[in-house]
């Protein structure tokens, strides 16, 4: 079989942002094939999120649940057969995919991707659709923010990552291995892209002012205390390796 075959490239719609949120919409391609579902959350959808998505209680009041559906039990079967999800931030959508009961086993982060493949920080962002035009990615149908359309885009930034490793002259096989293996590492930030040193490497704020970064690690760890991220936060990874 291809391993190309393997992959799943998917993206969720949520409630919200946070721990208890839930799906409204999935979208993902295997195989060639599109699957696109609304689907009626167990909780109310936040305006703020209406507010991207623009899929609004109304949309889903009369959609079927996502507990018990046939795309549940697909993405279920998926995810434990050894085939590879692919997602842009991809812990976001393993936590709302597990909060419905289906578990993953192995993903690509298109994100982290992203990171180990600029070493010196030339991107400003590593967001997708920040990606998808720094690229110049062609990609038809696709509105942001549309599940089905970021899955679409996703696609294409995986494939233009793929073909970078390729000329690496890695094989897919070998660029594959690359990509999970870096998905599950913590990735280091480069720049500051907020703040009074934004667009400065850490690294050279860390040589002329380590008082600025003992105090942002410190108000990092109030934000894994009130829950907002987690001990794996990229930031967190980072502040904590140039104190040490």
């Amino acid at each position: 079989m291809n391993p190309l075959d393997t992959l799943y490239f998917l993206d969720t719609e949520t409630t919200g942002l946070g721990s208890e949120d839930r799906l409204c919409q999935c979208a993902y391609i295997y195989q060639g094939q599109e699957y696109d579902e609304l689907f009626k959350p167990p909780l109310p959808i936040e305006v703020g999120a209406q507010a991207i998505s623009h899929i609004t209680n109304k949309h889903v009041a009369d959609k079927p649940v996502f507990a018990g559906s046939e795309m549940q039990a697909h993405l279920q079967n998926l995810g434990q057969n050894g085939s590879v999800l692919v997602a842009h931030n991809a812990p976001f959508d393993i936590a709302m995919l597990k909060r419905d009961g289906v578990e993953t086993e192995v993903f690509i982060d298109t994100k982290k991707v992203a990171q180990a493949l600029d070493p010196t920080g030339e991107l400003e962002r590593y967001a997708m659709q920040y990606l998808r035009y720094y690229f110049e990615l062609e990609v038809e149908n696709a509105v942001a923010h549309d599940a089905l359309g970021d899955v679409r885009v996703l696609k294409a930034l995986f494939m233009h990552q793929l073909s970078e490793l390729n000329e690496q002259g890695m094989s897919e096989e070998e660029a594959l291995a690359w990509m999970i293996e870096q998905s599950s590492l913590p990735q280091k930030v480069i720049k500051f892209t907020f703040g009074k040193y934004r667009g400065e490497k850490v690294s050279d704020v860390a040589q002329k002012d380590a008082g600025y970064i003992k105090w942002l690690f410190g108000e990092k760890q109030k934000q894994i205390a009130s829950g907002e991220i987690s001990e794996d936060d990229e930031w967190v990874y980072t502040l904590k390796d140039y104190i040490n």
